[in-house]
């Protein structure tokens, strides 16, 4: 099993973790919300995790352009 942290704007892979037993407490997953868990993890049918975050480049972008927001993908 492993955790993919990918970019949900330009799909880039951040990181991932190769265990077979994570506490989730220890990754933060206790505090999001129940919608927030919907939206950013997606559990694969191979037993991986995907995580969807923001890159620092894209997170950069954002912060020079705050219009960005408004947009599901602003990288085409």
């Amino acid at each position: 099993m492993s955790i993919v942290y990918k970019c949900k704007h330009c799909g880039h892979v951040i990181g991932q973790l190769n265990q077979h037993v994570l506490h989730t407490s220890i990754l933060g997953w206790d505090q999001l919300t129940n919608e927030d868990k919907m939206n950013m993890i997606h559990y694969q049918k191979n037993g991986d995790v995907h995580i969807q975050a923001i890159c620092e480049n894209c997170e950069e972008s954002l912060g020079q352009h705050p219009q960005y927001h408004e947009l599901d993908f602003f990288i085409q």
